[in-house]
């Protein structure tokens, strides 16, 4: 049984990062001093777990007023195929409204783009590169 959470507790937290230091850091070989930054002191985490195990995470910010980012969204290589991305995205989207946030922006890696297209989300800028990796900027409204 999958279950995603809002990250309150500083383990829950440190559990968000362990998924993104094994997707992004050890998988993907972006660099730590990329993958983990000052945004992670502020953002809304999100975990997700099969039973008790960690597979998923991601969070989200705000910002400006009624904007959220989303990023930093990972679901470990076992786990995909399995809706596991798809119910943490809704977990998210439903938090982000229930915090007044009416608009969600994310860059979404080139390969992932059908997903995210999948749950609603337009392509709304060119190809651009982060951590070496091709990226499209994508957004979608709430209301």
């Amino acid at each position: 049984m999958q279950k995603i959470k809002v990250a309150t507790t500083p383990l829950e937290k440190e559990q968000a990062m362990e998924v993104r230091r094994t997707v992004f850091i050890e998988e993907q070989g972006v660099p730590a001093a990329i993958e983990m930054d000052a945004n992670d002191a502020t953002a809304i985490h999100f975990v997700g777990y099969q039973f008790a195990q960690p597979i998923a995470a991601g969070r989200i910010r705000e910002i400006e007023p009624g904007i959220g980012k989303v990023e930093r969204v990972c679901v470990l290589p076992e786990y995909r195929g399995h809706r596991t991305g798809v119910l943490l995205m809704e977990a998210m989207e439903e938090h982000a409204r229930s915090i007044g946030i009416f608009k969600l922006k994310l860059n979404s890696q080139s390969y992932a783009i059908p997903f995210y297209e999948k749950l609603g989300y337009a392509i709304t800028s060119e190809e651009f590169f982060e951590a070496d990796i091709s990226h499209r900027s994508m957004e979608k409204n709430l209301l």
